[in-house]
């Protein structure tokens, strides 16, 4: 597919109307680590919590695709707000025909982030395709965009910004928070540390 040029990208950005997101290598480092009770534990960066929230502010909606299930992905879900969680799916494009359906979008309105081989169906669709720099070498043919930053640590906050940026709406809320912030300090803002 190729990577595309600033004016390109942003035009492309600009319809998102539904950001979706795979978990491991995207929302997480990609590393699997069990405690001594064989409990799955996963690390979920908190500015990428931050850009879902102001995505949701934007009226952009967002939903997880996973091939894996995860106690600890149904509890950050719910933290940020994403109601549409869809785990335990490895066909992953009928779950993404399931969510088009469901909102009643089209291709060029959803923009996915994946990282390996079982998101390629899904990127192959989107009207914006990313994926982040330690994906499978494989799966950035097919993409859009590869974020700069890693996944799990702040590519999906780089992908959210991006999007708001391009629908003119980043130096609105930015805006915002500063003001607010000087005014009223952290202590009501979502993520907040």
């Amino acid at each position: 597919m190729g990577r595309l040029d600033q004016d390109i990208l942003f035009r492309k950005a600009e319809g998102i109307e539904l950001l979706v997101m795979d978990v491991d290598g995207i929302l997480t480092d990609g590393r699997i680590v069990y405690d001594s009770r064989g409990e799955q534990i996963q690390s979920f960066h908190v500015r990428d919590g931050f850009g879902i929230h102001l995505l949701h502010k934007a009226g952009v909606k967002t939903a997880v695709l996973s091939a894996r299930c995860s106690n600890a992905l149904a509890v950050r879900c719910n933290e940020l707000g994403i109601t549409h969680v869809m785990q335990g799916h490895s066909r992953k494009l009928q779950g993404y025909e399931g969510l088009l359906s469901l909102f009643g979008l089209m291709d060029s309105q959803v923009a996915y982030m994946g990282d390996d081989w079982l998101d390629i169906p899904v990127l192959s669709r989107v009207g914006f395709a990313v994926t982040v720099p330690d994906a499978a070498s494989q799966v950035k043919d097919y993409c859009h965009h590869v974020t700069v930053s890693a996944g799990g640590a702040g590519a999906v906050r780089e992908v959210c910004e991006l999007i708001l940026k391009a629908k003119n709406c980043w130096h609105v809320f930015f805006n915002e928070f500063i003001e607010g912030s000087l005014e009223e300090g952290h202590a009501n803002l979502p993520e907040a540390d």
